[in-house]
């Protein structure tokens, strides 16, 4: 008998070595036998930082996918080379798709005009001779948004009507002559001697001296940064806004009908000129200076140049399509070189997001040029015409050259010719002018805009939601809101196809306590992309039982480990209190999961490599949830119906974002994050806000006008929803969180359901309190408590 239990328990120590469970073995007087893989998984050897591994595979799947753009991008194209009509009627969707992406989606003045800057300290003429003269103007673009910059007219009836749009760090007055400028100016008095009218505008420029709030934080983010960032969120953008601005401008310009009209840009200003002519088909020629090139490094750009979903269906030679027939000169030019934000100065927070401008090689912009002629080519011929003009060594040209300026000018159908004509001195007003006074007022505009934008957002929002109007029942719900949900993933967080890989699970035994064992385990979602985690399952599972899971969702810098760790002697154990043990301790299976969150910069690039492409870190993070939820409903010993999400931080974050996608996730709780999330991004006057931090990541395109933490809620019901809330809390103030959670359990009552959702403050800050909601997933996961 002795022999036989020996040779009994040799052979489950064997099994169990290999990681095979041998439930039901009826040796209850022994300890349990414990296996060292989770059921149905191959080892895990593999070493090495996951977290690291995971960042570089999705930013290696991001590359490749920008690459692979550039072929896909014809599937959203539908030319008709039939005739020059037909041709822009069916690039026109198209056209519309562009003027949404970059947010230039406000309503203009309905009759613009002009105003001259001017004062007791300010004459109407600032300088003049007997061939010109210069003003200071500004014009009207939306309510309490202004252009401004230099009007310079010929005294004579103007031959033709010139913008000309200066890199966002010059300034008006140095293309006017009238301060120091340098080789990458465009000299604009031998246009207005020759007969033209130039408009020379003031771009938004790259300094920081107004980035901030002297109450709060003065920051090293650029002013076109500043805007873009509260901009984004409501579904505009710096270059909407400044586009809107030239667009005005023409309809002021095209007054006189039968003059023509051209648009140049230098850097930043070609950008402008390039997408305004794009979008405006009065336009009759384009010229674009130091900037044209490939975009598949737009994420190494500065941040205010991220347009979400552009490279979906735009690259550079695209837009230019958008421009023909009429004309496009294309000049390689010595571009604007930006090392990065600027240098942070003294008393203000490093907050800018990285990003560079580098002198385009001559071979990338002479390869998009040639694709973009290859777009526009038909059998018959060229749709327009697109000059590129460089010089034959491929050396970078002086901006505005002759040859450039005179290919322009021939396009405008007048033979204007730029003579050198005998210089004439300027005579110049006793004016007491600053060019930063223009600049603070044109950011202070914008900011206004874009914070009454904010102001509007629960408005917006309501009615974007109309079409889930009236609230009825919790069964018809989830119908209703289908839409919604599809709009949400494929639109503004971008969906990636399902899981393409097998799903290949590997574990090891990491740790063993008396009261549940924790594995390691690892397995593939896409190529290049897999998800991590760590499993603890409870001791004492009878055979054939199906428990709930909790998975424990880390936050920023986190890792599976974090909601896990015992000792209370770890730096963050005060945040996470062990949470993702203790839950394992009361039964439940836990599962703790990597999101890829970590590792600062090198997570938020991704973020940035994702965007251009219409996704974010959130189309990997729902995909290796769709993955894991698959696995974890296929464990022997887990019920997939009752498979709860709870997470701290960024991982309270998921906890609004990924549930509201999934629905294989029965119950939500979300800690330590859930507020007025618009508001939390935007606020100007919050100290916490995200416009003063390096939070980068976080600006989403249009979500503030779509989605808040209330709608996402929403979207989880009829499921459960919790919110753990400490009082000193310091991601937003009790008043927003409690403000924006009344409109979560107003909707629940709607439904029917208000014993559903439940808010849970205590005494404490940015942490999980394990009380309430141990409470919550112990009564909607249908786990009992233990007396």
């Amino acid at each position: 008998m002795f022999c036989r239990l020996m040779s009994l328990r040799c052979a489950v120590l064997i099994l169990a070595a290999f990681g095979w469970l041998v439930p039901g073995l009826g040796l209850s007087a022994e300890p349990e036998l414990v296996p060292n893989l989770v059921p149905g998984t191959e080892p895990l050897t593999e070493t090495g930082d996951f977290s690291v591994k995971m960042a570089n595979g999705i930013s290696g799947y991001l590359l490749k996918a920008t690459e692979d753009s550039v072929a896909q991008r014809r599937q959203a194209w539908r030319p008709n080379f039939s005739t020059l009509e037909n041709y822009a009627k069916s690039v026109e969707p198209n056209r519309r798709r562009l003027q949404k992406l970059i947010g230039a989606i406000d309503e203009q003045v309905a009759t613009p005009k002009w105003e001259y800057v001017c004062g007791p300290d300010a004459p109407e003429v600032i300088a003049e001779t007997q061939r010109f003269q210069i003003r200071a103007v500004r014009w009207t673009v939306l309510p309490g948004v202004w252009g401004e910059g230099l009007l310079v007219e010929p005294t004579g009836k103007p031959l033709a009507n010139l913008i000309l749009i200066p890199d966002a760090d010059q300034t008006p007055e140095m293309l006017a002559g009238l301060a120091d400028s340098d080789s990458t100016c465009f000299q604009v008095l031998p246009l207005v001697e020759a007969g033209c009218r130039v408009l020379i505008p003031q771009l938004i420029n790259r300094e920081c001296t107004w980035s901030g709030n002297p109450e709060i934080a003065m920051t090293n983010i650029t002013h076109r940064e500043w805007i873009y960032r509260q901009a984004y969120e409501m579904g505009r953008h710096i270059i909407g806004l400044e586009v809107l601005k030239m667009m005005s401008a023409v309809d002021l310009l095209k007054q006189e009908a039968d003059t023509p009209l051209g648009i140049a840009g230098y850097g930043e200003g070609a950008l402008i000129a390039f997408y305004t002519a794009a979008l405006d088909q009065r336009i009759d020629a384009t010229l674009v200076s130091g900037y044209f090139n490939r975009r598949n490094n737009l994420w190494r750009e500065p941040m205010y140049r991220n347009v979400f979903g552009l490279l979906r269906e735009f690259g550079d030679a695209e837009i230019a399509s958008l421009i023909m027939p009429r004309t496009l000169i294309i000049e390689h030019s010595q571009a604007p070189e930006v090392a990065g934000p600027p240098t942070t100065p003294a008393n203000r927070r490093p907050s800018a997001a990285p990003g560079a401008l580098t002198q385009p090689a001559f071979a990338t912009v002479q390869q998009e040029v040639e694709r973009a002629r290859g777009l526009t080519r038909c059998p018959a011929g060229p749709v327009g015409i697109i000059e590129f003009v460089h010089n034959p060594d491929g050396q970078p040209l002086q901006t505005g050259s002759p040859k450039a300026i005179s290919e322009w000018l021939d396009a405008l159908n007048y033979k204007i010719q730029c003579e050198s004509l005998p210089p004439e001195k300027m005579r110049l007003a006793d004016r007491k002018f600053d060019p930063a006074e223009r600049q603070q007022r044109q950011v202070a505009e914008l900011v206004e805009h874009c914070q009454q934008t904010v102001r509007r957002a629960e408005q917006i929002r309501k009615a974007y939601w109309q079409e889930a109007q009236p609230v009825t029942t919790a069964a018809e719900w989830p119908q209703k809101t289908t839409a919604y949900k599809k709009r949400l993933w494929e639109d503004l967080t971008g969906k990636l196809p399902d899981p393409t890989m097998p799903l290949a699970t590997k574990s090891r035994k990491l740790k063993e306590t008396d009261k549940y064992t924790m594995y390691e385990v690892k397995f593939d979602v896409w190529p290049d992309v897999f998800a991590w985690g760590y499993l603890l399952v409870p001791k004492g599972i009878a055979a054939g039982e199906k428990r709930p899971v909790v998975v424990c969702q880390h936050g920023l810098e986190g890792l599976p480990e974090s909601v896990v760790i015992v000792d209370p002697k770890w730096p963050k154990y005060r945040n996470y209190r062990g949470y993702g043990a203790r839950l394992a301790e009361r039964g439940f299976v836990v599962y703790a999961p990597h999101n890829p969150y970590r590792g600062q910069t090198l997570f938020r690039q991704n973020q940035r490599k994702a965007n251009p492409l219409g996704y974010t870190l959130y189309s990997f993070i729902l995909g290796q949830h769709q993955r894991m939820l698959e696995w974890l409903g296929g464990l022997p010993y887990v019920d997939r119906e009752r498979i709860g999400f709870y997470g701290i931080s960024y991982g309270g974050l998921s906890a609004v974002r990924i549930p509201s996608l999934l629905d294989g996730y029965a119950l939500s709780i979300c800690c330590a994050c859930f507020n007025d999330w618009t508001r939390k991004i935007t606020a100007l006057d919050f100290r916490a806000a995200y416009m003063f931090t390096a939070e980068y990541d976080h600006f989403q395109f249009n979500l503030g006008s779509t989605f808040n933490h209330a709608e996402m809620a929403s979207l989880i019901s009829p499921r459960p929803f919790m919110v753990e809330r400490g009082h000193q809390d310091g991601v937003a103030p009790d008043e927003w969180v409690a403000y924006e959670y009344a409109k979560v359990r107003r909707h629940y009552a709607a439904l029917g359901i208000p014993e559903k959702t439940e808010i849970e403050f205590f005494t404490g800050g940015h942490e999980i309190h394990g009380q309430g909601t141990f409470e919550f997933l112990h009564k909607h996961l249908n786990w009992p408590e233990e007396k």
